[in-house]
């Protein structure tokens, strides 16, 4: 018995995607359908989501999580530094805070946006993630889904600005600086920015789940997915 599942694991780790599903029929216990793969990877997908990414959705979900605080760009970074160095470091502190504040409440309202995106994915889709590399499902989404979610996601950025303050706190932080001798004026698109930023984090968040099932069987916490993941094994 062992023989023959260390054989199929060789075999997986070989084979083209359209061996695949002769592949699993093989295997002890009986095969695991097409639809079982995609239901494992969405699934798999969906707990990213809920594990995760509503970890984002949270007051300092942004701000206080090392993996995806979004951090002046790089236009701003001088802003940043004059603006400290003439004695508003409080102001400079308070116009990054809010820019994580905005993805914050922005990435609550768009949750249903990026499970809804995760029931496109296709037999063939799953069967090539599930034996690829331990971010697969990840990517995959990402590719799929971000620019779809660019058009989705950018205007409720720019209400979550409005929303937290951000537009009116911006506002006087550039304004300040261009007023300042010697400066070149700056006008960046932060809702643009922020978001590219927000959908970073969220992917970020998502692959944390994705490499913590692959890795880690505690997590797998349903027979389906215990059954699907043991594949790749």
């Amino acid at each position: 018995m062992l023989k023959k599942i260390l054989l199929a694991v060789v075999v997986f780790q070989l084979s083209a995607c359209s061996e695949l599903q002769q592949v699993i029929n093989q295997l002890p216990n009986g095969g695991i359908t097409n639809e079982q793969i995609a239901a494992g990877l969405k699934e798999a997908l969906q707990n990213g989501i809920s594990n995760q990414v509503t970890t984002l959705a949270v007051q300092d979900g942004f701000f206080k999580n090392e993996l995806v605080k979004i951090l002046l760009p790089e236009e701003l970074q001088k802003v940043d530094r004059t603006l400290r160095s003439i004695g508003l470091s409080s102001l400079a502190d308070e116009g990054l805070r809010v820019l994580n504040r905005a993805a914050e409440d922005a990435v609550g309202e768009a949750i249903p946006i990026f499970s809804d995106a995760i029931t496109g994915m296709t037999f063939v889709d799953a069967k090539n993630i599930l034996l690829g590399d331990k971010n697969s499902a990840t990517i995959y989404l990402k590719t799929a889904t971000s620019a779809a979610l660019y058009q989705k996601f950018n205007p409720i950025i720019n209400n979550s600005f409005k929303k937290v303050g951000a537009d009116k706190v911006w506002t006087d932080l550039i304004t300040r600086y261009n007023n300042l001798p010697l400066t070149a004026d700056v006008n960046p698109d932060l809702t643009d920015y922020v978001t590219n930023e927000a959908l970073k984090g969220v992917f970020t968040m998502v692959e944390v789940e994705e490499r913590g099932i692959r890795a880690n069987i505690a997590k797998r916490t349903s027979d389906l997915l215990k059954r699907i993941f043991a594949l790749q094994d």
